[in-house]
């Protein structure tokens, strides 16, 4: 894989590569048009969305940073996005170009006036794997094995700047209208900065360490203050394989229902007794030991869950609130679902739909155990939301709908429904974190 010298790190240098990947996207429209002259509507719809994604995802890895990982965030949003996206952007998860050794020297001389070679007895330059935000090196020192994880140059400076210019595409994407995009954007804005600045992360991934270290077959490594700093992050190294790579090989239902379990106890646990929340649940997060343990990295993007919206979103996940109207509502009213303002129409609509999309949404939660093998429950999930995502009604509406806090709650059960079917864990205790 190429190796980046440089990366764009000045508002002009960065737009004028979004304005490039524009001017492609605007070509392959013409493309578009053309083919289906001569071929049908869906296969010429099915090129331009891969000619989009590639282009688009092209652009996206050289400027790294938080439009890498706003693709990234999408890659799992694969009953809105077209498959040709989410493959493309999943890429983001952790195979992105590495930068090239002069920076990463750069880097080091930055963060501690000093190389690697005089921090670790060993330590290689070429980077092991990278993702959005940073990548990550193998180092030895006193005997461990360390994993070091570098973040690019200019990420945290470009945050701002890369969000306004990211936002309108996504607006048009997901039809958001009002001042509860901003809320949106400015939610994500901070998300992205928290996750730039690695002493917080640290500190994080140490608190949740030490509160989850119980959850049976959950391993977390170490972390090193010593050797970290705002931009550089030093931990042990964690033997095992990518989850993603374990759900293509595994042969073995014991072992999946294992790793299922712990990966459940270890969400509803944070959620439910910490209110706070990993709220990045991607295969790149997650490692698969030997021995059949999970394996647990980067805490960099901690939601904290207030009360005020932790109570009604749980409430409206009960089966008996999906079958009494009247609390229904009220519970819809509190998370800013529906609005006191809404036409009659509009109301009707968005209540309906939601009552669906939760009436689907929830059922795990409305028994002991659960099968999230059952591709019948996650076709359910793919067909509501392909059905709407075509829909021409809720296009004319407001989508912008909802508490500023779903945007990373919903990120992390789609996230986490998606990796438990992926390993198609069977006999799943709901509740089982209540005896942690």
């Amino acid at each position: 894989m190429k190796k980046a010298s440089k990366i764009p790190i000045t508002k002009i240098q960065r737009a004028s590569k979004l304005v490039k990947t524009g001017a492609k996207v605007g070509v392959n429209y013409l493309k578009y048009y053309g083919n289906k002259i001569t071929d049908t509507e869906e296969k010429a719809r099915e090129q331009l969305n891969k000619d989009n994604a590639e282009d688009i995802y092209d652009s996206l890895k050289d400027l790294k940073g938080s439009p890498l990982k706003v693709a990234q965030m999408l890659s799992m949003e694969k009953s809105i996005l077209p498959r040709a996206y989410v493959e493309k952007f999943s890429l983001a998860q952790f195979s992105v170009p590495p930068l090239s050794e002069a920076l990463v020297l750069k880097t080091f001389k930055k963060s501690f006036g000093k190389f690697p070679s005089e921090i670790y007895d060993q330590f290689d330059v070429k980077a092991y794997n990278a993702a959005s935000i940073g990548q990550v090196h193998k180092a030895e020192k006193d005997g461990k094995k360390l994993a070091v994880k570098i973040q690019y140059p200019g990420v945290s400076d470009s945050i701002k700047s890369d969000l306004a210019l990211l936002k309108p595409f996504v607006i048009r994407m997901f039809n958001m209208k009002g001042k509860t995009s901003d809320e949106y954007f400015f939610e994500v804005q901070d998300k992205l900065l928290e996750e730039t600045d690695y002493i917080l992360e640290v500190q994080q991934s140490k608190e949740i360490v030490n509160a989850c270290k119980n959850i049976n077959h959950l391993a977390f490594p170490n972390y090193y203050s010593n050797l970290s700093s705002k931009q550089i992050i030093t931990m042990d190294w964690m033997e095992g394989i990518h989850l993603s790579e374990f759900t293509d090989r595994n042969t073995n239902q014991k072992t999946a229902n294992q790793i299922g379990q712990a990966l459940w106890d270890f969400y509803m646990y944070q959620i439910h007794m910490l209110k706070k929340v990993h709220a990045d649940p991607h295969p790149g997060n997650f490692l698969v030991s030997k021995k059949g343990d999970l394996i647990a990295l980067d805490f960099g993007c901690m939601k904290t869950i207030p009360l005020d919206f932790y109570n009604p979103y749980f409430v409206l996940a009960r089966k008996e609130t999906l079958a009494d109207e009247t609390l229904f509502v009220e519970k819809m009213f509190d998370l800013d679902i529906l609005r006191k303002e809404d036409p009659k129409e509009e109301f009707e609509f968005f209540k309906a739909m939601f009552h669906e999309m939760l009436s689907i949404f929830t059922q795990p939660f409305h028994v002991e155990e659960f099968d999230f093998s059952d591709a019948v429950f996650f076709g359910k999930i793919s067909e509501f939301g392909e059905r709407y995502s075509k829909n021409v009604e809720l296009r004319s509406y407001n989508a912008s709908r909802g508490s500023k806090h779903f945007i990373y709650m919903n990120r992390t059960f789609f996230g986490l429904y998606n990796l438990m079917f992926d390993l198609k864990a069977q006999g799943i205790k709901i509740n089982n974190f209540m005896n942690l």
